[in-house]
């Protein structure tokens, strides 16, 4: 009988449980975007079955006529993304090197680690304040000087308050990897009389460049799916947009704006289908960035 019990206890053990409580979240992970795959497909139906892969490519936005296609919300979505993480990324990799190699330590290092912290514990409607008071006047004097159209809001404005907001995730992953270094390949480098620069740009660069990526892949992620701060500042407008400086719109920022008000059920299964081409667009860049990082790295 005391085998028995033994058997069961050594069934039913910690490690046991703890075991099938990762593979059960790991499963429940993966049911939860399948079953939101799913649910935007079929819901979706309706505008798929009507305008086929002419949405995509589709630069009409007339819920009167019941015309819809979603390339002005794709260029700007990805617009308003990629620029943002160009901007971010320069910000991020020169605050990461100068926590993680010049500041390890001490008040200062504390001090800004936090504050930057702080910013993605902002909500999103703060930094669309701000943006809209602060940035968009900026914006529209620099746009005057430079003969622009003096929209102030637009893509760029979009993109730069994008850039503010994602800025903590890239900092922080490229910080931390950059803090993973190990010491005994610096300390060979500078016995060999490498400086401090060298070390940087030919030791730690090379060696932690695959996480760099990733925290530039999760800035990406954040950006191509914000959605309030966008909104107060990228003018939405429903065509294509014309250049950076001009009034856009993004996947994200349409669905919020029409979805509570879309009548009829193909201009609702116009809307679900954007957020269906949002989530394909995202998985696709996450796999290409999985891709590229395993490539990258050492």
């Amino acid at each position: 009988m005391s085998k028995v019990f033994d058997k069961i206890r050594k069934r039913f053990s910690a490690e046991f449980v703890f075991n099938k409580a990762l593979f059960f979240s790991a499963i429940c992970t993966m049911f939860l975007l399948i079953a939101t795959f799913v649910t935007l497909l079929i819901e979706s139906l309706p505008s798929i079955k009507k305008f086929g892969l002419k949405f995509i490519s589709g630069k009409t936005w007339d819920p009167v006529a019941n015309e819809f296609g979603a390339l002005p919300f794709i260029a700007g979505t990805l617009l308003t993304s990629f620029i943002a993480v160009i901007i971010a990324m320069v910000f991020s990799i020169a605050i990461a090197i100068f926590l993680g190699e010049y500041f390890r330590k001490g008040i200062f290092s504390t001090f800004i680690s936090s504050m930057i912290e702080l910013l993605a514990g902002i909500p999103s409607v703060i930094y669309g304040f701000w943006g809209l008071f602060i940035l968009v006047p900026v914006v529209r004097e620099i746009e005057i000087k430079f003969n622009i159209a003096p929209f102030g809001i637009g893509i760029a404005t979009a993109s730069i308050i994008l850039s503010i907001m994602i800025i903590p995730y890239s900092a922080s992953v490229a910080r931390e990897v950059i803090t993973l270094v190990p010491t005994d390949i610096k300390e060979a480098a500078y016995s060999l009389g490498a400086t401090r620069y060298e070390v940087i740009r030919k030791i730690i660069v090379p060696y932690v460049r695959s996480g760099i990526f990733a925290g530039i892949l999760l800035a990406l992620g954040r950006a191509l799916g914000e959605t309030m701060a966008v909104t107060m500042v990228i003018g939405n407008s429903n065509f294509l947009p014309k250049d950076i400086f001009g009034p856009g719109n993004t996947m994200a920022s349409i669905i919020a704006n029409e979805f509570a008000e879309a009548s009829g059920n193909l201009y609702v299964s116009s809307l679900v289908e954007i957020a269906l081409l949002l989530l394909i667009i995202t998985i696709i860049i996450n796999m290409a960035g999985k891709y590229i990082i395993n490539r990258m790295s050492i």
